[in-house]
């Protein structure tokens, strides 16, 4: 994402603080403590959340934490906290100004690096091979680690095949698990497999209730490459936490507009990266594994689909 012009949705706090499941989380969570960030001991090793099995063979979970526009202390103590809670992916890219917040909370939760799932993305201004190189090494100077998990061209702009050829060298050298690529359209891939000799892991676009990417969904799908969604609540644009549909379907099940949009995601087969600084909201996202979509649910969902971006300004 880029971090320009965006209009004000409606904030998903304002919401939830008038429902009965905000309320219930409210009471409950001050058992946890105040600060269970910074509670090393309560980190497990594992974490209860499902994975997908790239096509390189590495498992990804199918829920991360996105850190879009956090900065400093809260970023820091937003990704502590979420690793104390289970959350085991986290995004982050050098267009978003954070690495060294995000390096700092992995450093403050105090869990291994082997246990996590670290993703990060170079961007238009530093395409091209040798640019590539010297950003990927600022990003893991920053992040504090000596690996990434996967890294993606952010954007097909500027010499991203030159980009391309340098992560391939990285790949195979070890410094990245996997490699792929973001904002993609199938027109873009079919380029880029024009000269790639590694076949992208991922492909991390805009995807969400009202904007399925059915193009991009199926032609992934035929050329296993796993979708992720950078935005799968479109930033509650378009009304997505008080939609009607959603809210319906929740209600069934007991569950938010947010837990029944990240389950069909979940169902989809597409890994999922929410953003918040709230707690409440961390282990709301957290809470989608107990509960199924019916298809009549699905298909209600899919009648939801507005075929256009919900971001003009990052098309």
């Amino acid at each position: 994402m880029d971090t320009k012009n965006q209009p004000n949705p409606m904030k998903r706090r304002d919401f939830l603080q008038k429902t009965a499941v905000f309320a219930a989380s409210a009471i409950f969570l001050p058992a946890l403590g105040n600060h269970v960030y910074g509670a090393v001991k309560t980190i497990k090793n594992k974490s209860s959340i499902p994975t997908v099995k790239l096509n390189n063979g590495l498992l990804m979970p199918m829920l991360g934490f996105g850190t879009y526009s956090l900065k400093g202390d809260i970023c820091q103590r937003s990704v502590a906290e979420a690793i104390s809670l289970g959350y085991r992916l986290f995004d982050t890219a050098t267009r978003y100004g954070n690495e060294t917040f995000v390096g700092a909370g992995i450093k403050q939760s105090g869990i291994k690096r082997e246990n996590l799932f670290i993703t990060s993305k170079v961007w238009v201004d530093d395409s091209g091979y040798e640019k590539t190189k010297m950003a990927f090494e600022t990003s893991l100077k920053k992040l504090g680690t000596d690996y990434l998990d996967l890294y993606l061209i952010h954007r097909p702009r500027g010499d991203f095949k030159g980009s391309w050829k340098m992560m391939e060298e990285l790949n195979k050298a070890g410094k990245i698990k996997a490699i792929g690529i973001s904002n993609f359209t199938p027109a873009h891939y079919k380029d880029l497999m024009s000269v790639a000799t590694i076949k992208p892991a991922v492909n991390q676009i805009e995807t969400h209730a009202f904007f399925h990417e059915m193009d991009s969904y199926n032609d992934l799908k035929k050329n296993d490459v796993q979708m992720e969604a950078w935005a799968p609540f479109a930033e509650g644009r378009n009304g997505l936490f008080t939609n009607p549909t959603l809210a319906a379907i929740g209600k069934k099940h007991n569950k938010t507009n947010a837990q029944v949009s990240l389950r069909w995601h979940y169902q989809r087969g597409v890994v999922a990266i929410p953003r918040t600084v709230q707690k409440a909201h961390m282990m709301e996202n957290l809470n989608i594994f107990d509960f199924k979509l019916s298809p009549s649910e699905m298909k209600a969902i899919a009648a939801l689909d507005l075929n256009t971006s919900q971001f003009p300004e990052w098309t």
